[in-house]
């Protein structure tokens, strides 16, 4: 049998234990729901559906609009018509950023677009490439008609604003008539580059925003030649996120945003569009 005495010392020696223990308890349970809302936190993302010639401008736009915010922003790049076309079969988009406006209106009138989302973001620049080492090289758009010059990359004008802009730019300037057979289509913009920058085409028309310093020359179009390349963005009715959806429209019509697309070699659309 334990004495009294004893009992009470061993109680004295158990209650800081335990008062000990339960204190662990709830800062365990403090820095658990604290992980959690961080997890939360930085697990929202959304995904923009985006016009190839964005590739490289908005790699460097979602990368910033995440130190920002902590949302993950994930692109599925393509040419315009096609990727309108995945969001009219119900693709799980939350933004669609296209190289035209004429896209994102006919979007809206379906009601598939949050309508006071829908705003000018850019205008694009299109451009006549070609790759440093090609065997061809090219100081002027008409010297597309010299013989040696045999394939043109230009993005299917049907899907893709840049390659409509190329053959309007064409025909303004009375060549294509004789430069059509030369023309090989990609399916955007990008694929046309890769031709031109692979060899498989001697020269390609793509969006200023796709040229890197070193590559390359290039060869700037007027605007005169060709409609302009305004581009449009909007956030889409169907999506989970639209709150996050705005703020990402949001920051690419900020200061910040703004000058990232400049930077990428875009224009702001006049304030009157």
């Amino acid at each position: 049998m334990i004495p009294n005495r004893s009992i009470r010392a061993h109680l004295l020696l158990v209650a800081p234990c335990t008062t000990l223990f339960f204190f662990l308890l709830l800062f365990a349970a403090g820095c658990s729901r604290q992980s959690a809302g961080e997890d939360a936190r930085t697990e929202q993302s959304i995904t923009v559906a985006a016009a190839s010639n964005l590739t490289d401008a908005f790699a460097e736009v979602g990368k910033r609009f995440t130190e920002r915010t902590g949302v993950r922003v994930a692109f599925s790049f393509g040419g315009t018509v096609d990727l309108a076309k995945q969001i009219e079969n119900g693709a799980p988009f939350d933004i669609f950023a296209s190289a035209d406006v004429a896209s994102i209106d006919r979007l809206a009138a379906k009601g598939l677009i949050v309508p006071e989302t829908r705003r000018l973001f850019a205008r694009g620049l299109l451009v006549l490439w070609t790759r440093r080492d090609g065997r061809v090289a090219i100081n002027k758009v008409e010297e597309l008609e010299r013989p040696e010059i045999t394939l043109i990359a230009i993005a299917k004008p049907e899907i893709a604003p840049y390659g409509r802009a190329a053959v309007e730019a064409l025909k303004e300037l009375k060549l294509w008539d004789r430069m059509a057979a030369k023309v090989v289509y990609a399916n955007n913009v990008a694929q046309a580059k890769q031709f031109a920058s692979s060899g498989n085409a001697d020269a390609a028309f793509i969006p200023l925003s796709l040229v890197k310093s070193g590559e390359g020359s290039h060869i700037e179009i007027e605007s005169r030649l060709h409609s302009p390349l305004n581009q449009a963005i909007g956030v889409i009715e169907a999506s989970g996120q639209k709150e996050i959806a705005r703020r990402f429209v949001d920051f690419i019509l900020s200061d910040e945003g703004q000058a990232v697309m400049e930077g990428f070699g875009y224009r702001k659309p006049a304030a009157n569009e």
